[in-house]
């Protein structure tokens, strides 16, 4: 069966347009003239019979339908680009292992062990998704790292581990934080995905509910990886997940004013869908974060008795 497309060429001349909204650097882009991009427009748009740029001097817009089009043909393009270097990795007998995972636990966590999974597996290529810890799982991932909670509905899980949450500040916030109540004083960062992290933590230090109702509430961000940035900045208070902040406080960017920590409620898990079950690649993934894993929770207790913090779940 044949498909009814518009030529490649002309695919590629609209979609580097739109996204430059330029020919001239389209052109530069694709190796191409500024007239030979602009014939390629002009065959797409006979082709659909629509406009898809207004052309205006010295400067070009898309229509209606070129805004449509634009980004799920960029989209594709993207796909088809990645399809071709996967391809080309099976090719030279590189197995490819796409992860989803959170920006925060990826470049705190899993990054810097990355290199002794290369070093033992060099044959297994691993690429990093960052949709976000609740972002949805994309199809294309070979598996996903999330925080949550068992069940995960039409996956397999592993559960890997769970992190206390340490209030962590700047050294100048600090000074002024003698004792829990103190943090009235100054604002409390919060995570979108994490509500309830503040209101665990105060209750566990014993203070009252309602002057946690009475505080002002600080700013919101999307992950902890941005929240954290915003203590060390000296914004406020956070409570972080304690792998997040080895090497803040071990520098001394930031400090943790207090001993009492709490563990998080939701754990992290390895998901993947079951068809990807038997992939030789992801179970030789799955045994090393396993055994990780292991090795975080040891370090976080061998830590928490160091420090002296007082752990507690509520």
């Amino acid at each position: 069966m044949s498909r009814s497309l518009p030529p490649l060429n002309a695919l590629r001349a609209f979609e580097a347009s739109a996204r430059h909204v330029s020919f001239t650097a389209a052109a530069s882009e694709l190796g191409v003239s500024q007239a030979a991009i602009s014939r390629f427009v002009r065959i797409l748009e006979e082709n659909l019979g629509v406009q898809l740029f207004e052309r205006q001097r010295n400067k070009l817009e898309l229509t209606e339908a070129g805004s449509s089009l634009a980004p799920e043909l960029g989209v594709t393009f993207s796909r088809i680009e990645r399809l071709m270097q996967e391809t080309k990795a099976r090719g030279q007998k590189t197995n490819v292992l796409t992860v989803g995972i959170g920006p925060t636990l990826a470049t705190r966590w899993l990054i810097p062990r990355l290199g002794r999974f290369a070093a033992a597996y060099p044959h297994i290529e691993i690429r990093i998704a960052t949709g976000g810890a609740v972002a949805p799982f994309n199809e294309e991932w070979t598996c996903a790292v999330r925080l949550g909670e068992d069940p995960w509905p039409g996956f397999i899980a592993d559960r890997l581990f769970t992190m206390d949450l340490v209030l962590v500040c700047s050294p100048d916030v600090a000074r002024r934080l003698r004792r829990p109540a103190d943090l009235a004083s100054v604002s409390l960062l919060r995570v979108r995905h994490a509500p309830k992290d503040w209101s665990r933590w105060w209750t566990a230090a014993g203070l009252p509910e309602e002057t946690f109702a009475r505080l002002t509430p600080g700013p919101v961000f999307d992950h902890y990886g941005l929240a954290l940035q915003a203590a060390v900045d000296g914004l406020g208070a956070v409570l972080a997940m304690s792998a997040y902040v080895e090497a803040d406080l071990a520098a001394g960017r930031l400090v943790a004013p207090f001993s009492l920590c709490i563990p998080k409620i939701e754990a992290w898990y390895l998901i993947r869908r079951p068809a990807k079950e038997h992939d030789a690649s992801l179970q030789i993934f799955r045994k090393w974060l396993r055994d990780e894993s292991i090795a975080q929770e040891a370090a976080d207790e061998s830590a928490r008795r160091r420090a002296g913090y007082s752990g507690k779940t509520v």
